[in-house]
């Protein structure tokens, strides 16, 4: 794809609403929309509602960002047969044509191009609802073009993209809360105080009706369950497929959301079905067999997860903590990160759990990324033993080397390295972002 504008994200409206009006305004003959930003968890949570409402027999259009493999993974259409697949090849090149042909070279960015082309698409192919992913912040991202979504979530807000969004807390929340809209029910998942007061001052000053975990809803794990509690309901569920303590909240998050969804009935069955078959690629996916595991000795475990703030290097951490508890095994770490994320801070919390980390280069990132030998400082001054390599393969060779016997190897810190990982699984070469 040509891009015409010099920058790749430049948080805007004015680009992507001119482009919209010369395309008919798709925006405005979409399904119901459920419009979802956040820090950590969007994706997670947009998977938990995908599943939800396709088990209650809903047709689901879904936008995500970024992809892992393939560029078609963004923009996911409801089939005839209610299955919600990747667009084709054959559609995907026919909208960007023409939603490109449409632009004629006006000045634009890849991610509002694409925005765009899945409006289109999903104005034009029948569905039940559209999950609607944000792509960077809220009140200036492409998506937040939807000027009554049916509701809206915000996941948990927490410092990532501070050059884009603002340097501090305060700042970031506000942008996210951008998507709040007057008279629509807003699902707020766990907050910290500061966010949580940014949140309810927007949701006061636009007129919309916040539904907030701890408040409006609880989510929480009892005896292998996940416990959802309303004010007059309490769902006893099983837990969520997704590994990670902190799945309890993207999961009830989902269940609330799903609870909440005015003109759709959502029954516990479906919750139930959803929370089981959700699937969710590079958030504590485990690899069992391919390429990658065939490198190390039998009785090791290898596992992905493409976080990469210092939040979701906490949550991580908590979840390979939970793992160790149950089955002890030395734990190495495999790091590739983008330049301008915190690498200490995303690393700092495996210290006394990680026994070694290796730094590598991301291939192909759009972004500078760190060096791995700036990695492997990066941990050091967090008091982890590190190294710089040259690829995931010799990473997990030498880790097979350095340690004999069974152990758990995490590969981490972007989702760009994440898709090349999973595309060294497939035998493919990854698309760009």
């Amino acid at each position: 794809m040509k891009l015409l504008h010099p920058k790749l994200i430049d948080l805007s409206l004015g680009r992507v609403e001119r482009l919209l009006a010369k395309l008919g305004n798709p925006h405005k003959a979409l399904p119901p929309v459920i419009h979802v930003a956040g820090t950590n968890g969007k994706g997670s949570v947009t998977a938990y509602l995908k599943a939800m409402l396709t088990a209650a027999g809903l047709r689901v259009h879904v936008y995500t960002s970024p992809h892992l493999v393939r560029f078609h993974e963004r923009i996911e259409l409801a089939g005839p047969d209610g299955v919600t697949r990747p667009i084709s090849e054959e559609g995907l090149v026919d909208v960007l044509s023409r939603v490109q042909a449409v632009n004629s070279g006006d000045d634009i960015t890849q991610f509002e191009i694409t925005t765009a082309a899945a409006l289109v698409a999903f104005a034009e192919h029948p569905a039940d609802i559209v999950l609607l992913e944000v792509g960077l912040g809220g009140r200036l991202d492409a998506t937040n073009v939807v000027e009554r979504p049916a509701l809206t979530i915000l996941t948990p807000i927490s410092l990532d993209h501070a050059d884009k969004l603002g340097s501090t807390i305060e700042a970031i929340a506000t942008e996210k809360a951008g998507i709040l809209k007057r008279g629509v029910p807003c699902v707020v998942a766990q907050q910290n105080e500061a966010v949580r007061d940014v949140i309810l001052s927007e949701a006061a000053r636009v007129g919309a009706r916040p539904v907030l975990l701890g408040e409006h809803f609880d989510a929480y794990e009892q005896r292998g369950r996940l416990i959802v509690q309303q004010a007059d309901r309490l769902l006893d569920l099983p837990l969520p497929a997704l590994v990670g303590r902190h799945q309890i909240i993207n999961a009830g998050t989902a269940v609330a959301a799903a609870l909440e969804l005015e003109g759709f009935t959502i029954n516990e069955q479906a919750i139930e079905q959803g929370l089981v078959t959700a699937r969710w690629p590079a958030r504590m996916q485990r690899i069992d067999s391919g390429p990658l595991p065939s490198l190390l000795k039998p009785g090791s475990e290898l596992w992905l997860d493409g976080g990469h703030n210092p939040a979701a290097g906490l949550y991580i951490a908590q979840s390979l903590a939970d793992l160790e508890e149950r089955s002890p095994k030395p734990l190495y770490l495999v790091v590739g990160m983008l330049g301008l994320k915190d690498a200490p801070g995303f690393l700092v919390s495996f210290r006394g759990l990680a026994r070694h980390v290796i730094g590598v280069p991301i291939p192909g990132s759009h972004e500078a990324p760190f060096s791995p030998e700036a990695l492997a400082e990066a941990a050091r001054s967090v008091s982890l033993s590190a190294e710089g390599g040259t690829c995931v393969e010799a990473a997990l060779k030498r880790i097979d080397a350095l340690d004999p016997g069974p152990k758990r190897i995490l590969i981490t810190g972007s989702l760009y390295l994440a898709g090349h990982v999973l595309a060294l699984q497939e035998g493919v070469e990854p698309q760009a972002n």
